[in-house]
């Protein structure tokens, strides 16, 4: 979880779409100072969704928004590399309407990320770990996230020239296989104390081949919480 979650984080694409997302919408066709005005824009978005996010998160749980977020990631980037693949000519450039659809895709995208990966990327490794390791697996999860924000932001640009559209089909890719990383291995941890975390990774269907309980009556107290 200190490695995979903050990796995924990264691999939503968010920080490529953030870093160069005046590049971006200039290859659309905008103006360049249509483009940074609207960067303005879509991180204003970026934090009302955030906002969205702290109010919810304790309401749907960490996996619901996990999942949501993930879907609606993946609808827009699919949608963004369709509209790309089929509608950007030679000259790097679509039509008004295309690059209004576009425009609006990449707001429902950073909508999905504000309220998802972007919050829990950071609020869920630091809450799974028992107390003894916590430390350690949030210094872990840090040091992931910075490295891979490094490695998206020095390859992006020439990933796009390589790939062009199909850099968000790339992305997309990885939409899926962290989405279905959080329905299949990642425990609901919403009004869990943190003293009863140990606890939380021995029910759990998979890792509880690896993590047994100790103590049965803690485990009781544990199952009743969350029923």
């Amino acid at each position: 979880m200190a490695v995979m979650i903050p990796f995924f984080q990264q691999m939503t694409g968010i920080n490529a779409i953030a870093f160069y997302a005046s590049v971006l919408l200039r290859t659309i066709g905008m103006g360049e100072s249509a483009a940074l005005l609207w960067v303005v824009v879509k991180q204003t978005i970026g934090v009302g969704a955030t906002l969205v996010s702290m109010f919810a998160v304790d309401r749907f749980g960490r996996r619901t928004l996990f999942l949501v977020g993930g879907a609606q990631m993946l609808a827009s980037q699919l949608m963004i590399g369709g509209v790309m693949a089929s509608q950007l000519g030679d000259h790097g450039e679509v039509g008004r309407g295309y690059a209004l659809v576009l425009i609006g895709l990449i707001a429902v995208y950073q909508a999905g990320f504000g309220w998802s990966w972007g919050p829990l990327g950071w609020l869920v490794p630091s809450e799974v770990f028992p107390l003894e390791v916590r430390s350690a697996g949030q210094g872990i999860a840090v040091a992931v996230n910075f490295l891979l924000t490094t490695f998206v932001a020095q390859s992006f640009l020439a990933m796009l020239c390589g790939m062009k559209a199909g850099i968000f089909f790339f992305f997309a890719a990885w939409l899926v296989l962290m989405t279905a990383f959080i329905y299949l291995l990642l425990p609901e941890t919403k009004g869990l104390p943190i003293e009863q975390i140990g606890e939380l990774w021995g029910e759990h269907w998979f890792w509880k081949r690896f993590v047994g309980s100790d103590n049965p009556e803690t485990l009781g107290n544990y199952t009743t919480l969350v029923d």
